[in-house]
């Protein structure tokens, strides 16, 4: 099992940028696709970004592409989400998850084939 603990969110103006970050233990977290998945007031967990336990590959909905970038430091068991351009349609609270097992794809955890969850991070952003 992983362990995730969310860090980095916050209030920001539209227009303004912030990075949030996954740290990661427990299981050999360098072997696992991850990615990151918010939830807005009212509304169901969607998946926003994932990316390969290389970080050759990448995924990202099509409403944060060009402004996010998800990233990863194995070495340190970390993962990140740059954020740039926030829109107030981005505030929510955002989730890092690690895919169930270590042959699920990046497609896998944008499906929520996620073995573990974080407890999240809020960011806010204002018009």
């Amino acid at each position: 099992q992983v362990q995730l603990v969310e860090s980095g969110g916050g209030l920001v103006q539209a227009g303004g940028s912030l990075r949030l970050s996954c740290a990661a233990s427990g299981r050999t977290f360098s072997t696992y696709s991850a990615g990151w998945f918010r939830q807005a007031p009212g509304k169901e967990r969607e998946f926003v970004a994932a990316i390969s336990w290389s970080g050759g590959s990448t995924l990202y909905t099509d409403s944060v592409k060009g402004r996010f970038t998800v990233s990863r430091n194995n070495a340190k068991n970390t993962i990140d989400l740059q954020m740039n351009n926030l829109k107030p349609e981005d505030t929510a609270i955002y989730y890092c998850a690690v895919g169930r097992a270590s042959w699920t794809l990046p497609a896998g955890v944008a499906r929520a084939d996620v073995g573990s969850w974080g407890q999240g991070t809020q960011v806010t952003v204002s018009s």
